[in-house]
């Protein structure tokens, strides 16, 4: 996959050059799915976290750890059930008798991106204990407050509704994640490359690392200050305003998702290779930062989609 954009003559041209491979390394292994990929690259350098929303077998673990292996960045998997608990999660204490201590043991989530699978399936309560570890990238226990590594970032899967076991998120839980997306099935053409390969998982447990953490963090800095111009601060506030006023929806926009929409956009802007975001990148991320974020009024039949693409051809572009 490409990464279309001219590339800017400056410091950071080595690691945006190294983020052309990177999305095609991971576009060989995830197939037909370049938009899905960009915008799951795009959370990450963001500084923010995905939710993917799919049924199970289209790819979704899959994805997470392409990009972990390609980034080279430490991952771990955790099967959320409905008898997970909080402990499984972050980790517990265990005494020691003949010190009279306790001693620490971290859990799966002590890693830069984790894998929470299922998320859904689990109880509101462990759900929670992801709610500080994403919005802080700290966990508490035992009155003591640990940092997650750097960079830290979650990758969430969660079934259909309508499936059994399976319930909402609540809205607390959602607004943690930058974007949402959804594979979907692949088309006839990928899926027939799919069934041909006959080492599907070497393949991906072979990819080589093309970044680090500290590279990662070095993105991640260089996407917050991208510049953003006044009239594209307009154009954000006036998508957060049609959101509040259109009737559609019970609520609006939050000023913190306008932050994160700014967020994504200039994120998405360093992908194409620029040093400043467009409004372009900013419909380019919109449905996938507002449609777990916003509640329709009325049911509708095809989906949230469509009138978020109504919404925004509605808004001028500046």
């Amino acid at each position: 996959m490409a990464l279309a954009g001219k590339i800017v003559p400056d410091e950071s041209a080595a690691l945006r050059e190294r983020l052309n491979e990177a999305a095609a390394q991971i576009a060989a292994v995830i197939l037909g799915k370049d938009t899905e990929i960009r915008l799951a690259l795009t959370a990450l350098f963001a500084g923010g976290h995905l939710l993917i929303e799919d049924v199970p077998g289209v790819g979704k673990t899959t994805l997470a750890k392409a990009l972990s292996r390609t980034l080279g960045l430490g991952f771990r998997r955790i099967q959320f059930t409905s008898d997970l608990l909080p402990a499984d999660v972050v980790g517990v204490s265990i005494y020691r008798p003949d010190s009279g201590t306790f001693d620490f043991h971290p859990g799966p989530i002590f890693t830069s991106v984790v894998l929470a699978d299922e998320l859904n399936r689990a109880t509101p309560k462990t759900q929670s204990a992801l709610l500080e570890a994403m919005a802080e990238a700290q966990v508490s226990t035992d009155g003591r407050t640990l940092p997650l590594p750097k960079p830290f970032f979650v990758i969430a899967t969660q079934n259909p509704h309508d499936q059994a076991g399976a319930y909402p998120l609540p809205e607390s839980q959602l607004d943690r994640f930058l974007l949402t997306i959804s594979l979907g099935l692949p088309n006839r053409e990928a899926e027939r490359h799919l069934l041909r390969r006959d080492a599907h998982q070497e393949i991906l447990d072979n990819l080589p690392p093309l970044f680090d953490s500290a590279a990662v963090l070095a993105i991640q800095q260089q996407v917050a200050h991208l510049h953003v111009s006044d009239a594209l601060l307009d154009y954000v506030q006036d998508l957060l305003a049609a959101s509040r006023s259109t009737g559609a929806f019970r609520h609006g926009l939050s000023p913190r998702a306008g932050l994160a929409l700014l967020a994504a956009g200039r994120a998405h802007a360093y992908l194409a290779g620029r040093d400043f975001a467009l409004p372009e990148d900013i419909k380019a991320v919109f449905v996938a930062l507002a449609r777990h974020r916003l509640t329709p009024l009325n049911e509708i039949r095809d989906g949230i989609g469509p009138q978020l693409d109504r919404l925004l051809e509605d808004v001028p572009v500046p």
